[in-house]
């Protein structure tokens, strides 16, 4: 019987509501033309490599996949050519990694997604050596019964635009399977839709990559990691091949068994790892380790210290005020001073143990300070008046990989970068009394990197304006961190062998943020899982929704809610205050200060129910480090030894007119 569903989709085919490049009732292409590379004179081919992100995902979920599953992906990439493509009677250039020659298309085999060809005249052939004659061609057409994958055509140039669509379709089929499908995926659970499970978040990472939004470095980690997760999964078929051809219960049918369960393990761990870098809401919990092979210096050959000095003009007044303050300890012996135009140029000239001070002025730098020595970068002078500004694009501004460094009074402007304004990858880095205009995100502290930051102001940042890491240490002494989409975000795996993040705040003013003051992200258990789809929560990811304003009572139960408190501002002191005059006119002064210790009250409530709720889930890691141990035959530990918990001192912190709340916790 007819499907009335699949007639109706059909009916809305029209010759041009398929395409944003006219149709065929239109005279003349509509698409550019392109030469060929090589120094063989063959024909141009059509340019459509260039096609946006919304007409590849309108192609894709409109047109070509719809709501199709995984196993049906083929079967429906066939039915979209058979209505699209031109069936014969147009050229193309077929091009492997060996050799390109040109054919013509004789038909089409759209069930194998295959073209027949034939070699065209006059025969234009280029290879990588003189052995592919045209006999030799020929007879790997015949070989191949003239059959070759459309995805490996480049249709020629025409510009009457009768193959506008056909060129179209091939550069979709070619893309689709270059950079969107993989070979596991047809193994994949068919109970979801294939397009918004894996071809959306490809697509936009393939975009997001192109036009520089993601770190060069996390690039990197995410084509290896396809490579690592194909070669395995290769493994992992030619060994449960080898395992269904034998109907032996031999002792190797029993080690291949074991060996192909253990590559399954490591090729869904991989595969994990691929959806939290394609997910742009959680690609950034997967961290990276870019500047791990950055070699420090060490100390100079001939052991001395060195103090470098950037002046911006350098006058004899500054002079001597430097030497007083700066450049004549007690003991000026020996001393070594160098000057340099900039302040890359002085931290790359730095040994283990140099200081870089660096004179008013507003500097200009294009490049990344990458410091992986004990190095002191000081400001001469207050931090709006000591200015470094990002030219250029790039990844990032500061990269701290040293034992012990220190920044100090500068102004940090970031503009350009893709990630965070400073990354402190390893060892122990002190911020002290600086100014950070933030443009993506702020400061993030890998993991066993340790940051120390005090009397400092950040804001700007479009991500977090701190990220702390597992494994990290982290305190915040007396800094404003404010108009930042998130103020501080605390990422602790319960699911992975991270220590949880050491973290200390005191007396910060985290305020103006878009979204809450504090976030902490982590794994949801199965019954937070339960329960969120019991309320009808859909998708991987759970934000919990904002909660009546609590009381100290309610404090114990913050794993199963976030209690989204909005401190009062100052319209509802005014509103206090006016209410007051109206009911009693002579107390006003006593209910403004009820108002004041109303609001000193609940912020002592934010700081507390942070500390208890990071101190729970540390808990909770803990236990779970225990069970591991237990199932591995380990009944006792020290305690001592398998102690994760987080250390925790959150006090006097003040968290005023954040979007969502003072604090929240992101599951996924």
């Amino acid at each position: 019987l007819p499907d009335p569903q699949r007639e109706d989709a059909e009916s809305d085919w029209s010759a041009d509501s398929w395409s944003d490049y006219g149709s065929r009732d239109k005279p003349g292409t509509a698409l550019g033309r392109t030469v060929p590379d090589g120094n063989v004179l063959f024909p141009d081919i059509f340019h459509t490599d260039h096609l946006l992100f919304y007409e590849r995902f309108s192609a894709y979920q409109d047109y070509i996949l719809a709501d199709c599953k995984a196993s049906e992906v083929k079967q429906f990439i066939a039915e979209y050519l058979e209505k699209v493509l031109e069936p014969c009677g147009w050229q193309a250039i077929w091009r492997t990694d060996v050799f390109q020659v040109l054919v013509g298309v004789v038909g089409v085999n759209f069930p194998a997604l295959k073209a027949v060809v034939q070699l065209s005249e006059p025969f234009l052939c280029e290879s990588q050596d003189s052995s592919f004659t045209q006999e030799c061609m020929q007879e790997l057409l015949e070989l191949k019964e003239h059959q070759i994958l459309l995805q490996e055509l480049w249709v020629v140039y025409d510009e009457s635009g009768e193959f506008d669509q056909t060129a179209l379709a091939i550069e979709h089929l070619r893309f689709f399977y270059r950079s969107i499908w993989r070979t596991w995926d047809e193994e994949e659970e068919d109970e979801f839709d294939y397009f918004v499970r894996c071809v959306e978040p490809r697509l936009r990472l393939h975009y997001d990559i192109l036009e520089q939004r993601v770190p060069s470095g996390l690039v990197v980690d995410y084509q290896n990691l396809l490579s690592q997760c194909e070669e395995l999964y290769k493994k992992f078929l030619d060994v449960r091949n080898s395992i269904s051809s034998s109907d032996s219960d031999s002792e190797a049918e029993n080690v291949s068994m074991v060996e192909g369960l253990k590559l399954y393990d490591k090729v869904e761990h991989l595969k994990q790892k691929l959806k939290l870098i394609e997910n742009p809401l959680l690609r950034y919990v997967f961290g990276y380790q870019k500047y791990g092979s950055l070699q420090a210096k060490g100390l100079r050959p001939t052991g001395a210290k060195v103090i470098h000095v950037v002046p911006w003009t350098m006058t004899a007044n500054l002079l001597h005020l430097l030497a007083r303050d700066k450049l004549c300890p007690e003991s000026c012996e020996d001393l070594e001073i160098q000057f340099h135009r900039d302040p890359l140029a002085a931290v790359n000239a730095c040994y283990e143990g140099d200081r870089v001070i660096i004179c008013p002025g507003h500097y200009f730098v294009d490049g990344v300070f990458s410091i992986a020595d004990s190095v002191e970068l000081e400001g001469y002078g207050l931090p709006d008046d000591v200015v470094i500004e990002k030219q250029g694009k790039g990844d990032n501004f500061f990269d701290c990989t040293g034992a012990n460094i220190k920044i100090s009074n500068l102004k940090l402007v970031q503009h350009d970068a893709v990630e965070g304004i400073l990354n402190v990858h390893h060892g122990k880095t002190t911020l002290e009394n600086c100014v950070l205009q933030c443009e993506t995100t702020g400061i993030t502290v890998r993991t066993s990197a340790e940051l120390l930051m005090k009397n400092s102001d950040l804001y700007g940042a479009k991500g977090a304006g701190v990220e702390i890491y597992p494994g990290s240490a982290c305190s915040l002494l007396h800094n404003g961190i404010h108009h930042c989409k998130e103020g501080i975000l605390i990422k602790n795996f319960l699911d992975e062998d991270y220590e949880a993040p050491k973290i200390t705040m005191v007396h910060n003013m985290i305020h103006n943020n878009d979204g809450y003051g504090v976030v902490l992200v982590r794994p949801a258990m199965p019954s937070e899982m339960k329960d969120a789809s019991g309320q009808g929560t859909k998708g991987t990811l759970l934000f919990l929704e904002e909660t009546p304003k609590t009381t100290k009572s309610s404090i114990p139960r913050f794993l199963d809610c976030i209690r989204n408190t909005q401190p009062t501002q100052a319209g509802d002191e005014t509103a206090c205050a006016e209410g007051s005059r109206q009911e009693q006119p002579g107390c006003v002064t006593d209910e403004l200060e009820l108002c004041k210790q109303a609001e000193t009250s609940e912020q002592t409530e934010n700081n507390s129910e942070i500390a208890n709720v990071l101190g729970a889930t540390s808990a909770k890691k803990t236990q779970i480090h225990k069970k591991r141990l237990s199932e591995l035959g380990f009944t006792e530990a020290d305690d001592n030894l398998m102690s994760q918990e987080m250390f925790v001192s959150v006090e006097g912190n003040q968290f005023k007119w954040n979007g969502k709340g003072s604090f929240g916790i992101f599951f996924f």
